[in-house]
């Protein structure tokens, strides 16, 4: 078998597996008719549809607060940072489609695409738990202890006795230590919270037969958590959850291994859940200040119109390649026609969540993909017009015109991937299909224009100079 029907089979077979990939609904009823005639079981393909982000299918825009009011400057961003990754997570647990997560200062905001019921998608983010653990400053309990000695002397009976009247006296009499006789928590924060959480699990304490959280921290909870124990040996330390206090324990030694248990009064099912939720605790509390519907039916005019766009700057480009290049740009239609199949099978198999700057980037990508079949046929041109024969030419072409191409495409792939890593998620969808139309555009210049020349060259075509001129 020679090299062309090799090639030509490769194409024609790489051709097919995009097309099912973009319809399978036509392979499906292909493969029904065959197993109803020939009483075969051949498995059928799945059929989903493309992946649209909120801006083409409408969805849910929720705008989140967090709370970095106990939160040290310099840990600011990668809090957010962190708390960001957590709600990416939470949401995939659900299997929502793809959402688009940003950090914006101390706000974060968060897009579902396809979730038009804002109480359901409030609903999939959840109340996702805070986890904290506080401890008393030292000295606060002396105190108070000493505070409430001589707000006895005063009053003339113990504290525990007090009534609102009393403490109406002691105001009075402009009691310095009040505030603290007032306070019902002398608790603050250590910080050590949910996000330095590795694992949490629930078990059963079978000496009590009660059930407990088993908590792991990383490396860096685990650091916290011996310096917070090691300052607390025989003081109480408290666990809270969305500032409720779960458990306030005596710390008897130092914790060294990144180890701890939450042991109130839950039942095992509270427990489970507890630690279900835990796993996916925030590093900081946030407040949702905003939430937005977006309806689809903006989003299906703005995809119609960009299809629209597509296919007329298509038909202008075919029109352009065939008045310029003739043969040669005839025969790059069919090279682009294949390179767009190639690439929408792509964005359906990955898949990748196609935006309006998504398919901006694919139009444009359409334009480099000629534009390499241009640098080859201009360098065609000139070795036919030296007295070459038609092959000679395509070789020396092609030998010619690669560096050009491949570093123009290469320099535009560098700019295509700083957008990815640096910009915002709708920039994002324009360097992914831009980086993936470049990529499949060099491969259907180099390998399928080429094939489809060098059939023209071998054939009738090939001694009519006026068709390559």
């Amino acid at each position: 078998m020679t090299k062309k029907k090799v090639t030509a089979i490769l194409l024609i077979f790489l051709a097919f597996l995009a097309y099912m990939a973009i319809f399978p609904a036509h392979i499906n009823r292909g493969i029904e008719f065959l197993n109803d005639k020939a009483h075969l079981s051949l498995p059928q393909m799945e059929e989903r549809d493309f992946q649209l982000g909120l801006d083409l299918q409408g969805g849910a825009y929720l705008l989140y607060e967090a709370d970095l009011s106990d939160v040290p400057e310099h840990e600011v961003g990668e809090r957010m940072q962190g708390l960001r990754n957590v709600i990416e997570r939470r949401i995939d647990i659900f299997g929502i489609g793809e959402t688009a997560v940003q950090v914006k200062g101390e706000r974060l905001v968060v897009e579902i695409p396809g979730v038009h019921d804002l109480e359901e998608a409030i609903g999939k983010i959840g109340e996702t738990p805070f986890l904290e653990f506080r401890e008393i400053p030292e000295g606060v309990e002396q105190e108070r202890e000493e505070r409430e000695e001589e707000a006895e002397e005063i009053i003339g009976k113990p504290f525990r006795e007090f009534t609102e009247e009393d403490f109406a006296l002691l105001q009075e009499e402009e009691f310095e230590g009040l505030e603290i006789l007032l306070s019902d928590d002398l608790f603050e924060p250590t910080g050590l919270t949910g996000g330095n959480l590795r694992n949490a699990r629930m078990e059963v304490d079978y000496s009590t037969n009660r059930p407990m959280i088993l908590l792991e921290f990383d490396n860096e909870g685990a650091e916290m958590l011996r310096e917070i124990t090691e300052r607390n040996v025989d003081r109480p330390l408290a666990t809270f959850l969305d500032d409720e206090m779960l458990q306030q324990a005596t710390v008897e030694e130092v914790i060294t291994e990144g180890r701890a248990q939450i042991s109130g009064n839950l039942q095992q099912e509270e427990a489970r859940e507890i630690a279900r939720s835990l796993q996916e605790a925030l590093p900081i509390p946030m407040n949702l200040i905003s939430q937005q519907s977006i309806g689809p039916s903006l989003g299906e005019r703005s995809l119609h119109l960009s299809v629209m766009a597509a296919i007329w700057g298509f038909l202008a480009i075919c029109v352009f390649m065939v008045v310029a290049y003739r043969l040669p740009g005839l025969l790059s239609i069919f090279s682009l026609l294949f390179y767009g199949l190639i690439v929408v099978a792509l964005f359906k198999t990955i898949p990748i969540t196609l935006t309006l700057s998504g398919i901006a980037g694919f139009i444009l990508s359409m334009g480099m993909a000629i534009d390499a079949n241009i640098l080859i046929f201009s360098r065609l041109r000139e070795e036919i017009r030296k007295g070459n024969s038609i092959t000679e030419s395509l070789d020396e072409g092609f030998r010619r015109a690669w560096p050009s191409i491949r570093d123009g495409n290469f320099t535009t792939l560098i700019v295509a991937l700083m957008l990815f890593l640096f910009a915002t998620s709708f920039v994002q969808g324009f360097a992914v299909t831009l980086m993936l139309g470049i990529l499949v555009s060099m491969f259907s210049a180099m390998i399928v224009t080429r094939f489809l020349l060098m059939l023209a060259a071998d054939s009738m075509l090939g001694k009519k100079e006026e068709l390559w001129l």
